[in-house]
């Protein structure tokens, strides 16, 4: 990456820029999966635009500007294939984030942010400016949006799962409550490792919906309920483990308390808590989730936190926090113990 002080003001200002307009460009090849159309054999502008119902002269627009920024590669006989960079936004790849590049380069996300500024004069939240409702609530009534989205999420946890599941011992839990554990992704890969144990997810009825496919095709029916429910209001009695995996961002610190403390109701005596987040670093160190911070100021309302900020949530929810795990994403496990005194 490119430091600010390697370049002059005027570069730094077009590179930012350039960065936006390319970022509507791989909007535009996720969303119309050319990744997927191009991974066999490179095709024609003429043939993907027949392939996606696009406009032939100004989808070769995009596709060259593609080809430009590495995303694609373009021969000499004017077809385009696929580079290092294309498997990015494959379908099924390793490491794939096609879904997450449609949602948050476009969709929803894409007109809210275009509203930032209401959500820096006023404090509201541009998402619900821009659609007249919150954005759990919007994606309840627009399914075809949801899987989308849901989708993201997924890539994100399979993604960051493995680092999880090296810093977490969930050996000796009998029950694992996922706490807006989406489609049931990382309980999944939990249940796997640790086959002596049980696992519920509790999320938004649609999302359930969605995840119950999953878990029935991971063979896990007999061993993971999946619970429609609201977890403001109530969430699963019994367990010893309870895992929110950024789900506490999404929130403000009143909300935050208030599902944390619900957690810590619902647990067994000495139960153990993880959630997993990005703490922010002090001042200008460099982080990606200081940029997604702004995110949840548009979109949800939530914030990201610093570690302190963190373990205060923890102490209002009545949990101490015993051990924070950074991860090479930034990404950290955040474990607290319920303290029953």
């Amino acid at each position: 990456m490119t430091t600010p002080t390697s370049i002059s003001p005027t570069q730094a200002v077009l590179q930012v820029i350039a960065g936006y307009w390319t970022a509507r460009c791989v909007y535009v090849a996720a969303k119309l999966g050319l990744a997927d159309l191009v991974k066999d054999s490179p095709k024609s502008a003429a043939e993907l635009a027949v392939l996606t119902g696009m406009h032939a002269p100004s989808l070769y627009r995009v596709l060259r500007a593609l080809a430009s920024t590495g995303w694609l590669h373009e021969d000499s006989d004017g077809r385009f294939g696929p580079t290092p960079l294309t498997v990015g936004i494959q379908t099924g790849a390793p490491g794939s984030l096609r879904a997450l590049a449609t949602t948050e380069l476009g969709e929803e996300h894409y007109p809210a942010w275009g509203n930032v500024l209401f959500s820096v004069r006023t404090g509201g939240l541009a998402f619900d400016e821009v659609f007249g409702m919150p954005n759990w609530q919007y994606w309840a009534g627009h399914d075809e949006h949801a899987q989308i989205f849901n989708k993201a999420m997924s890539e994100m946890t399979a993604i960051i799962e493995p680092a999880v599941l090296r810093i977490c011992d969930f050996s000796g839990f009998k029950t694992i409550v996922d706490v807006g554990g989406g489609r049931g992704t990382l309980i999944s890969s939990i249940l796997r490792a640790y086959p002596d144990a049980r696992g519920i997810v509790l999320d938004l009825p649609h999302v359930i919906e969605q995840g119950k496919q999953l878990i029935t095709g991971q063979g896990l029916d007999d061993r993971c309920q999946m619970i429609p429910g609201d977890f403001f209001k109530e969430v699963p009695g019994g367990g010893d483990a309870y895992v929110l995996k950024w789900v506490i961002h999404d929130w403000d610190d009143e909300r935050s308390i208030a599902i944390l403390r619900n957690c810590h109701r619902a647990m067994a005596p000495g139960g153990r808590l993880f959630l997993v987040e990005a703490p922010i670093p002090p001042r200008n160190e460099p982080s990606l989730h200081k940029l997604m911070d702004i995110n949840m100021l548009v979109m949800t309302g939530g914030r990201e936190r610093t570690e302190a900020e963190y373990r205060s949530l923890f102490d209002a929810s009545g949990f101490d926090l015993t051990r924070v795990t950074v991860t090479p994403m930034e990404l950290a496990v955040l474990e607290g113990v319920r303290r029953d005194a």
